[in-house]
């Protein structure tokens, strides 16, 4: 393959990657809900044609407009194939016609798009299968490879859930204010383990994918940008999503390996990431709601605000893990305190603090609570515990950057 070749198909694959989801999402209403697999195949032949055309005949003048024409094109032959659809054909030459009045309608179609896969009459997993196909953009495999799935349960998570939107006849609509209310916590749930699997991969090479973090992002910037969904608990999910991005490319060393927090170069942190995430942490307080994702986006924010390790405000951090324990009593939040607690108190309570959730059935195979145990025994002197904690942890579930990371953390306690 020629650079050249290299170059188109990655700008084929940047395009399709922020237009899908629209062009989707627009024929999907103009279609019906029923008939998303139609919309998806437009789209999909749009891409093949910009493959197979773009490298003999050059890259066009506007390749954005050249790739919605060829789907506008692409609909209105699937129309001409279905009698039922005919009438449609002016609405689809109106919604793929460039203009600034189609923006408003075009993120209209692109919520109601999420709303609709985010049902919480679909499953969890069907719900993230489908954001990420259809506003997303991404592709069967893509998502396969990011939850290391077989490629053919991706596709059967896919048709369930389409099947759901037909049994259940949900409709591609933006919901009404009181719908919208109860209909957002399955919709940012389904944000929030995006960029989660995104920041990080529970197994596989790869500790980070930043397109799934970039995704997730984008998802809940259209939530706030739109008056009927612009809520302040988006804006909190916004503003931890953003601190936390914000860290990436200080957390994954160039041979892969993990760098944990007191060990990343602040100098990698983006700044601009976190002027934004400011911004939308100032954002959520408007409200009188209190969530997970305001507590979680504090606690973030005092990390980026520190000007290094030592600095930070650990009692406050403390104090809001206290909070976030009132409304999500789990082992995940007591773990987390833990090691905040270890950070201001001292080594001893948080080794303490951990022992009170070791026996909690969802820490028995989490590697973080051994390898946190680990580090905290290690910073006592007790290089025998610190080592048996260690090989605890590499007993668990856990990516290969984390793996290493592990290694070499039990080579540096054991004993000879």
């Amino acid at each position: 393959m020629t650079d050249t070749d290299k170059k188109i198909d990655g700008l084929v694959d940047h395009l399709f990657r922020h237009q899908a989801g629209r062009m989707v999402s627009t024929l999907t209403r103009i279609f019906g809900p029923h008939r998303i697999d139609l919309a998806e195949e437009v789209v999909q032949d749009a891409l093949l044609r910009a493959l197979q055309v773009w490298p003999f005949r050059g890259l066009p003048e506007n390749p954005v407009g050249w790739l919605v024409e060829v789907a506008k094109n692409r609909a209105l032959d699937a129309l001409r194939r279905e009698a039922s659809f005919q009438s449609k054909s002016e609405e689809i030459i109106r919604a793929f016609t460039p203009a600034v009045e189609r923006q408003g309608r075009l993120l209209d179609d692109e919520l109601s798009m999420m709303f609709m896969a985010c049902h919480p009459a679909i499953s969890r997993e069907g719900r993230v299968a489908l954001t990420l196909k259809t506003v997303g953009g991404f592709g069967v495999s893509e998502i396969a490879r990011a939850f290391l799935a077989r490629e053919a349960t991706i596709a059967q998570r896919l048709v369930r859930a389409k099947r759901q939107i037909r049994d259940e006849q949900i409709q591609f609509e933006l919901p009404s204010d009181a719908d919208i209310s109860a209909r957002m916590d399955s919709v940012l749930e389904v944000i929030y383990l995006l960029f989660n699997e995104g920041y990080a991969a529970h197994r596989g090479e790869n500790l980070v994918r930043k397109d799934m973090c970039q995704e997730a992002i984008r998802l809940c910037e259209m939530l706030v940008r739109h008056t009927a969904t612009d809520r302040p608990k988006c804006h909190a999910l916004l503003a931890l999503m953003l601190f936390q991005a914000a860290r990436l490319s200080a957390r994954v060393g160039e041979g892969g390996d993990l760098f944990l927090l007191e060990e990343q170069d602040r100098a990698l942190w983006d700044t601009r990431l976190i002027y934004r995430g400011l911004h939308h942490l100032d954002r959520c307080a408007e409200g009188d709601e209190m969530t997970e994702y305001h507590l979680q986006a504090g606690i973030a924010a005092c990390h980026v605000a520190a000007e290094n390790y030592e600095r930070t405000n650990w009692p406050r951090i403390v104090e809001l893990y206290d909070r976030l324990w009132e409304l999500n009593p789990s082992p995940v939040v007591a773990l987390n305190r833990a090691v905040a607690l270890s950070r201001w108190r001292g080594p001893e309570a948080g080794i303490a603090a951990m022992e009170e959730i070791a026996s909690h059935p969802a820490m028995s195979h989490y590697y973080l609570l051994p390898a946190t145990m680990g580090e905290l025994w290690s910073e006592m002197g007790e290089k025998r515990k610190a080592a048996e904690c260690f090989r605890q942890a590499l007993e668990c579930s856990c990516s290969e950057p984390e793996r290493r990371f592990l290694l070499r953390k039990l080579e540096t306690t054991t004993i000879q």
